[in-house]
This record gives structure tokens, C-alpha cells and sequence, in this order.
């Protein structure tokens, strides 16, 4: 099991985030889609249930975050990185702050989602996980874009 998070298949892990992110869409929920791999295979995954679940809580970084908490060790989530559609909110972003993972990778950046909602001033993530999980990005920027361009914000 590789725990080289370099090693990931970045492009692979990354498109089935933003799937995730297109069925959220489809089902009337917003475009966003996770998924945390640890030696380089899909361990979870989710995506936006906002709208369906009626639960502003359902986030897929932070259901994520949560069940990785629940599931895994401390040790096992330094070596698992999460792939996102998006770069997490602050509310996401706190919860992964208490979660550790070695890092998070998103496609479309926060001002650019501030472009497409027409909301306030992004918060970056890499802010509030500074010290603690490393944050990259973007990584098919264009793929994840197509997906907010697609959707009726």
C-alpha cells in the first residue's frame, strides 16, 4: 500500500469526485463530490445531499470527515488524501481540521465558486488546515468548472 500521497492517480480520483459531483446535480442537490483514497484506492466517497437529505450539514468533505473520524485512526487518515470536486468551505475545512488527513485536493477553487454562486468573499482552505493537511490544486480545473457551469446557480 503506497503511502506516498504524490504517488495518488491525482486524474483518476479527481474525475470520480466530479461524477459525484454531476449525480448530486442531477438528483437536485449542488454540484460537489468527494472522495478519500488511502493507498491510492477509493476507501469512501460521497457527494452534496443538502437539498434531498433537507440537512445543511451534508457537506461530502464534511460527511466525510466525520465517518473517517468514526472508521479510521489517526495513523490511517494521515496516510489518506481527499479528492474534491471543490475546494472545501470553512465549515468543511473546520471539520477536516479536526480530522488530519495527510491531505486535500480539489478541482475548482473557492473564488472561483464565489463567481458562479455570486456569495460573498471566499475563505481558502488551505487557511484554515495550515499546519495540519496540506492543500492542492486545482487539478482538472476545466473538468470541475463544466459541472458549476452546467448547474442552475
Amino acid at each position: 500500500m503506497s503511502t506516498d500521497l504524490d504517488t495518488f492517480d491525482h486524474e483518476t480520483h479527481m474525475r470520480r469526485a466530479i461524477e459525484l459531483a454531476g449525480e448530486a446535480a442531477d438528483r437536485g442537490d449542488e454540484p460537489f463530490g468527494s472522495v478519500l483514497i488511502r493507498g491510492d484506492d477509493i476507501v469512501l466517497e460521497a457527494s452534496n445531499r443538502v437539498n434531498t437529505a433537507d440537512d445543511i450539514r451534508r457537506h461530502p468533505e464534511l460527511d466525510l470527515a466525520m465517518r473517517a473520524v468514526r472508521e479510521f485512526t489517526p495513523e490511517e487518515r494521515a496516510a489518506t488524501a481527499m479528492y474534491t470536486s471543490t475546494e472545501p468551505c470553512p465549515m468543511c475545512a473546520g471539520g477536516l481540521r479536526s480530522t488530519a488527513l495527510g491531505r486535500v485536493v480539489y478541482s475548482v477553487d473557492a473564488d472561483e465558486v464565489v463567481e458562479f454562486t455570486g456569495g460573498g468573499a471566499a475563505v481558502r482552505s488551505a487557511a484554515i488546515l495550515d499546519g495540519i493537511t496540506g492543500v492542492r490544486g486545482p487539478v482538472l480545473n476545466a473538468e470541475g468548472r463544466a459541472v458549476h457551469e452546467a448547474y442552475d446557480w
